[in-house]
């Protein structure tokens, strides 16, 4: 049995999943050849890491345990998780804490801008913790973050990464008028895994969320991600594919579900890369204009060279309709 502790609040230990707790363990698979990374050791990553530190910052990187880190933080990139590390959600997939947050930190929107200026990033992603005790949801929050970072850092691109925003009225038009470069909102998996590995959460509420966007803003780019290896099927993939375009959405991640620990939903699959490169192929032609699909995808995963690409086709596009 594996019980997860997190040093929240202080010295005080928590149980990081306590709805996970009593839950039997599940098997862990082996990790095929082509889903290994080597540790990250480098000079960068431990730069990246001490200026998160001194900023009291929090990166979805680390909550997430992403397979990525080490290649992201040794080129100075990284995703920062704003509003705390305690989610109200509990996930099956996920490694973020659950449990009550604690109060919104006021200097936050300060301190990410000034870690975004001396990073000097081109490009940032900002996600969060789902806030369900806010009465907004954290829309304020976001809205400050982006205000603050264009203050500090004008020519930094934005991509946010959103919680969905469920029963919080005018949440999503606030933060859509704050003016992100890219509003990224991920549905996790397909409609049918809802129930078991994204509970709290609604899927056509979320495709309802990505198709506002656009109605609100049709020049922002529109982005969502989902893992693949949780039980679903190729079908139900495609279908998924469908609704997204039918919510006219630009750009589409796929990546492997890794199993944080053995209290989180099982992998029921290693997806191999040439079905990624399927998947690939099916969704250019389904009209996305920029597609990351590969085992070690993540939203946020080259998000600045992709941002550049995605500006790119967006221009040939525009171009072979006149």
């Amino acid at each position: 049995m594996v019980t997860i502790l997190d040093n929240v609040a202080g010295d005080a230990k928590r149980v990081r999943h306590p709805e996970k707790a009593h839950k039997p363990d599940t098997e862990i698979l082996r990790k095929p050849d082509w889903i290994r990374v080597k540790a990250p050791v480098s000079k960068g990553y431990q730069e990246t890491r001490d200026l998160v530190r001194s900023h009291k910052l929090v990166t979805v990187c680390e909550e997430a345990g992403c397979p990525n880190i080490g290649e992201c933080w040794d080129k100075k990139h990284a995703t920062f998780m704003i509003m705390g590390e305690i989610c109200t959600r509990a996930c099956a997939f996920c490694n973020v804490a659950t449990g009550r947050p604690l109060a919104l930190d006021m200097e936050e929107p300060a301190n990410v801008a000034k870690a975004v200026k001396q990073m000097g990033l081109s490009h940032v992603v900002i996600t969060s913790v789902d806030r369900d005790d806010l009465e907004d949801g954290g829309a304020e929050h976001f809205e400050k973050v982006i205000w603050a970072i264009r203050e500090a850092s004008p020519e930094t691109t934005i991509e946010i990464l959103t919680p969905d925003f469920l029963r919080k009225p005018g949440a999503l038009e606030r933060v859509v008028a704050a003016k992100p470069d890219v509003f990224n909102h991920n549905l996790e998996t397909v409609p049918s895994n809802y129930l078991t590995v994204r509970p709290g959460a609604r899927y056509f509420h979320s495709i309802r969320l990505l198709q506002r966007v656009k109605e609100l803003d049709p020049t922002m780019f529109t982005k969502s991600g989902i893992m693949v290896g949780l039980g679903e099927n190729r079908n139900e993939v495609q279908q998924l594919m469908d609704d997204l375009r039918t919510a006219d959405v630009d750009f589409i991640t796929i990546g492997q579900y890794l199993q944080p620990t053995r209290k989180h939903h099982r992998v029921v699959e290693f997806v191999t890369p040439e079905d990624f490169k399927t998947y690939e192929t099916i969704a250019y032609a389904k009209g996305f204009l920029m597609v990351a699909s590969s085992p070690l995808t993540r939203s946020s995963h080259h998000a600045g060279d992709d941002f550049a690409r995605l500006r790119a086709a967006r221009e040939r596009k525009l171009q072979a309709a006149e």
